[in-house]
C-alpha cells in the first residue's frame, strides 16, 4: 500500500442546505409546533445537559446537521428507566445519534478510587446521578424501544474511547465494543463532522447502515470482503503485529474479544496496533472477532482544514443553556462560557490520557478572523462579559498552527508522539502565529485581559523564550498549570513525558519573565500518583523534590485508567504496548493496583499532611529509609506525632523555618500559606 497525502474529496460545507436556523434545536413538542415541524430528521440523545455553544458534542453535531437541511431535535438528559422519554420528539424520520456527553459516563460518576461522585458539572445545578452508568448503552437501548426500525448511530467519547474490546477500570474486567452492547448500527469514532454528514445524507436518501462501510471514522459489524487480504496481528507468536505493508486492500486482524478477554499480552498487542494504526495518512482498517461476528473499523477521519473548521465554529449558536433550564447553573458553561477553543486534537501522546484516541496527533487550527469573531460574540451577546476572555487554548495551550514541515513525512509518519522521547526535528515549534493571534485578541475592542488556562506544554515553551515572555507579560493571573507529572525517568518513559530538567528549564525561564515583568507569579505543576511504572521509591523521590522545592500538594491526583488509554493497557496487562508484544517476550511493566500502594503513592504526594505521616513512616522503615524521617529539613516526616495532629480538627500544618511554603492543588487552585 502506497502512502499518500490524504485530503478530503469534498469540503464538509460542500452540500449544505441552510434552513432558518432554530433559536435553540427543539427539546418537546411545543418548540417542534413552534417551529411548524410535524416530525425531526434525526433526534440527538445527549448525558449532558443542553448547552447550545460549540464547546459542547451534542450542539455542534446539531447545528451541523441542521446546516445541512435536516430538522434536528435533542433529548437531554432522559430518564431512562422506561423507552416513553425517548418518544417526546415523536419517531425520527433518518436516525437516532446517541452519545455520553463531553466526559465518558464512567469517568464522569466515579474517582480513580471508584467512589461515586457527588456532583456532575454537566448538569443543571451540578447534581449528581442524572445519567445512567454506561450511558450510551442504556440510551441506544431506550431507542431501540422506542422505535425498532429507527437506525440508531452512537457517536461522541464514551463511543470513542469503547470502540473496540477494552479494558473497563470500573467493572475490572475487558468489556466488549460498545456498538456490540448498545445493539446499535453504526458508530462514529473520533473528530465526527465529516462522517456524520455523510451518514446522515446517505441515509436520507436510503441507504441501509450496514451500506455504509466506505466512511472513514465509522465501525461497524460486517464480514471481511473477499477481496482484502488479512494481516494477522493476532498471532503472538509472530514478531510483525500486523506492520508489513502489501499492495491491494488489507485490513488487520486484531486479536479477538475471547483472546484479549483471557491473555493479557493478547490485550497488549491489540492495543498497541490500534495505536499505531491512527494516522489517517497510512492508517488501514482494522478487523475485531466479536463472537460470530467481525468488528470493522475504518480508518481515522481526515482533519478539518481551517475553513472546515471556522465553518464548524461560524455556526448559528444560542451560545447560552437551553431555555428550560431556567436560572440553574450548570457548572461546566460556567467554566467556558468566556473562553475560546482555538485548535484541537495533540502530539504529545501522554500515555494516560486519551485526546489523541479521540481527537487525533494532527492539529486543527481556527483562523485568526474565525476566533476574534467568537470573541466579538463573547462581548456582545454573553450576559456578565466583564472583559476578561477566561481561557483561550485547547487540549493544549501552545500548539496553535504546530505541524509536521513535510506533508509526506507526516503522512507517512507511525510514531505514537512527535515530542518524545525529544522533540522531532520535522516539527515546526514556532509560536509566531499563536503570539500574533495572542496580540490581535488583546487589541480587540472591549477586551481587558485575556487568560491562558489551558496547560502549556513546556518542552515546546522552551523552543520561544518571545512566547514566554509574551504569556507571562500578558496572560498570566497569578498561577499558570503546568504538568511535569512526575520527576523520575522511570515513570515518565512510561508516560512518554520529558525529564523534570525541561520543567526546571522552563520555570527558570518562566521566573525571569515575570521578575522582568515586575509580576508575582508562580507555576501550578500537576503530578500523578500511581501511574503504572512508578515504583515507592519513584514517589519517595517525588516526594523529597516537592519537599526541596517547597511545594505541598492539597489535592492530587490519581492514575485513573480510562478506556483505550495506553498507561491503562499496562494498568491491566502489566505489559507495556509502547514496544513490541510478542508471547514471552514483551516488556514488563509495574502495575500499581492494590489499594494499599495506591493510597501510599497518594501519601507520598501528601508527605505534609500529619495524617498520612504514620503510613509513611511505616513504608520508609520497609524501604531500609529511615534516615529520611526526622525533624531535619531534608527529612521527609517527622519521627513522633505531634499532639493535636493527624486526625484532630482544627490541626495547623507546621511551616517550615526560614520561609514560607507554596501550596498547591493539581486541580489548579492556588492558596498561599
Amino acid at each position: 500500500m502506497d502512502i499518500q497525502i490524504i485530503t478530503a474529496e469534498k469540503p464538509l460545507m460542500a452540500q449544505a442546505r441552510p434552513r432558518k436556523p432554530a433559536p435553540f434545536l427543539p427539546m418537546s413538542r411545543a418548540e417542534m409546533d413552534a417551529l411548524g415541524w410535524d416530525a425531526c430528521d434525526i433526534v440527538l440523545v445527549t448525558g449532558d445537559a443542553y448547552v447550545d455553544h460549540p464547546s459542547f458534542g451534542m450542539a455542534i453535531i446539531g447545528r451541523l446537521l441542521e446546516a445541512q437541511g435536516f430538522r434536528v431535535g435533542i433529548i437531554s438528559q432522559p430518564d431512562w428507566h422506561s423507552a416513553d422519554p425517548f418518544k417526546v420528539l415523536g419517531k425520527p424520520k433518518v436516525f437516532f445519534g446517541v452519545t455520553g456527553g463531553n466526559m465518558d459516563s464512567m469517568v464522569n460518576r466515579y474517582t480513580a478510587d471508584r467512589r461515586i461522585r457527588s456532583d456532575d458539572a454537566y448538569t443543571a445545578g451540578g447534581e449528581g446521578g442524572k445519567r445512567p452508568d454506561r450511558c450510551t448503552v442504556v440510551y441506544a437501548q431506550r431507542c431501540r424501544e422506542a422505535f425498532k426500525d429507527v437506525p440508531i448511530v452512537l457517536g461522541g467519547i464514551e463511543a470513542s474511547l469503547r470502540r473496540i474490546a477494552h479494558y473497563d477500570y470500573w467493572s475490572d474486567k475487558v468489556r466488549r465494543s460498545v456498538l456490540a452492547d448498545a445493539k446499535a448500527d453504526l458508530l462514529l469514532y473520533g473528530n465526527a463532522e465529516r462522517a456524520v454528514v455523510e451518514v446522515a445524507q446517505r441515509l436520507a436518501d436510503g441507504e441501509a447502515p450496514r451500506d455504509l462501510n466506505d466512511i472513514r471514522g465509522v465501525a461497524l459489524f460486517r464480514r471481511v470482503p473477499e477481496d482484502y487480504s488479512e494481516l494477522h496481528a493476532d498471532d503472538l507468536d509472530s514478531a510483525d503485529e500486523g506492520a508489513t505493508r502489501q499492495k491491494g486492500a488489507t485490513v488487520i486482524r486484531l486479536p479477538a474479544l475471547e483472546q484479549v478477554e483471557q491473555d493479557k499480552e493478547a490485550y497488549a498487542r491489540a492495543s498497541r496496533v490500534l495505536h499505531r494504526e491512527s494516522n489517517p495518512g497510512n492508517a488501514r482498517p482494522l478487523v475485531q472477532r466479536h463472537g460470530d461476528r467481525d468488528l470493522w473499523l475504518n480508518p481515522p477521519p481526515i482533519p478539518l482544514t481551517s475553513d472546515e473548521m471556522d465553518a464548524v465554529y461560524d455556526l448559528p449558536y444560542a451560545r447560552a443553556p437551553h431555555p428550560s433550564y431556567g436560572e440553574a447553573k450548570i457548572p461546566a458553561w460556567d467554566m467556558i462560557k468566556f473562553s475560546v477553543t482555538i485548535m484541537r486534537g495533540c502530539f504529545g501522546g501522554c500515555t494516560f490520557c486519551s485526546i489523541t484516541e479521540h481527537e487525533g496527533r494532527i492539529i486543527q487550527n481556527r483562523s485568526e478572523g474565525s476566533i476574534l469573531r467568537e470573541i466579538e460574540k463573547i462581548r456582545d451577546k454573553t450576559p456578565g462579559f466583564t472583559g476578561v476572555i477566561s481561557d483561550i487554548g485547547g487540549p493544549t495551550a501552545n500548539m496553535y498552527r504546530m505541524a509536521c514541515k513535510d506533508p509526506k513525512v507526516e503522512a507517512a509518519c507511525r510514531r505514537p508522539s512527535c515530542v518524545f522521547p525529544e522533540i522531532c526535528p520535522n516539527l515546526n515549534t514556532s509560536h509566531d502565529d499563536l503570539i500574533r493571534l495572542y496580540r490581535k485578541v488583546r487589541e480587540t475592542k472591549g477586551i481587558k485581559k485575556v487568560m491562558v488556562a489551558s496547560g502549556v506544554r513546556y518542552d515546546l515553551a522552551v523552543e520561544s523564550p518571545e512566547y514566554i515572555k509574551e504569556l507571562v507579560t500578558h496572560h498570566v493571573g497569578g498561577y499558570l498549570k503546568i504538568a511535569p507529572e512526575h520527576t523520575e525517568r522511570g515513570p515518565l518513559d512510561k508516560m512518554m513525558k520529558p525529564g523534570i530538567g525541561a520543567y526546571n528549564q522552563f520555570k527558570r525561564m518562566f521566573d525571569a519573565a515575570a521578575e522582568q515583568a515586575g509580576k508575582k507569579y508562580y507555576l501550578i505543576p500537576y503530578f500523578i500518583a500511581a501511574h503504572p511504572g512508578t515504583t515507592d521509591e519513584d514517589m519517595m523521590n517525588l516526594a523529597l523534590w516537592l519537599k526541596k522545592n517547597r511545594y505541598r500538594a492539597d489535592q492530587v491526583q490519581t492514575f485513573l485508567p480510562s478506556p483505550m488509554a495506553t498507561a491503562t493497557a499496562m494498568y491491566h496487562t502489566g505489559v507495556n504496548p509502547l514496544r513490541g508484544v510478542r508471547r514471552g517476550g514483551s516488556d514488563k511493566v509495574e502495575a500499581i493496583k492494590g489499594l494499599r500502594q495506591r493510597r501510599l503513592h497518594k501519601a507520598f504526594l501528601r508527605y505534609h499532611d500529619p495524617d498520612n505521616w504514620p503510613v509513611l513512616r511505616e513504608a520508609l522503615i520497609e524501604m531500609g529509609r529511615r534516615d529520611l524521617i526526622g525533624s531535619r529539613p531534608d527529612q521527609l516526616v517527622p519521627a513522633h506525632q505531634p499532639p493535636g495532629t493527624g486526625k484532630a480538627a482544627g490541626t495547623r500544618r507546621p511551616v517550615r523555618p526560614g520561609g514560607k511554603t507554596q501550596r498547591f492543588t493539581t486541580k489548579g487552585l492556588r492558596v498561599m500559606k
